[in-house]
């Protein structure tokens, strides 16, 4: 089994293992390195832009799906995305715990996706949470989503928030924590 695969199966790492530093860091180093590439295109070279995004997320990037530059993704081995995918420019993805993302999502500008978190008594050590957002979700500018977090499907989330808890489906969240507000018909 593969440190991610632990990872994501609720097992924790110090992050000075010799496993975790191979894995992990290895690809840290490749997204880091396309990433890097992707920033530094020039915005009107499409074709370049779509060819990087492919590379760092195997082919994801197909059907709509699009990411605007500046960007970031960690471990985009652990990225899988649905058709006609949007986000808005300087996404974060921490992404070592797993991220889904399913068709019809949008993310505005500055959206961070944290899968990642240390143990308190022992800040070496990490440990992961899975985050799913589902079909047609909405997170507004600047919304961060912590480990372990699944967002409903066409739920919305303002500007803003920091969601800590699974949203339900249709509906409405905002605020630190976010907290829903209104069920969508």
């Amino acid at each position: 089994m593969s440190v991610f695969a632990d990872l994501q199966n609720g097992q924790t790492y110090d992050i000075r293992d010799a496993d975790y530093q191979s894995e992990v860091h290895g690809e840290i180093d490749r997204c880091d390195h396309i990433c890097f590439e992707i920033n530094n295109t020039d915005p009107v070279n499409k074709t370049r832009l779509v060819g990087l995004e492919n590379e760092l997320l195997a082919n994801q990037m197909q059907n709509g799906t699009y990411f605007t530059p500046p960007m970031h993704i960690d471990c985009a081995n652990s990225v899988h995305l649905g058709e006609n995918v949007y986000a808005n420019h300087s996404l974060t993805m921490m992404s070592l715990g797993g991220i889904t993302i399913d068709n019809g999502v949008m993310l505005g500008p500055g959206v961070g996706l944290f899968t990642v978190n240390h143990e308190p008594k022992n800040i070496r050590v990490v440990k992961t949470g899975a985050i799913h957002i589902k079909k047609n979700a909405w997170l507004g500018a600047r919304v961060s989503v912590l480990p372990g977090v699944t967002i409903g499907e066409n739920a919305i989330i303002g500007t803003g928030a920091v969601v800590t808890k699974d949203i339900p489906a249709n509906s409405i969240a905002v605020g630190t924590p976010a907290k829903v507000i209104k069920k969508i018909d």
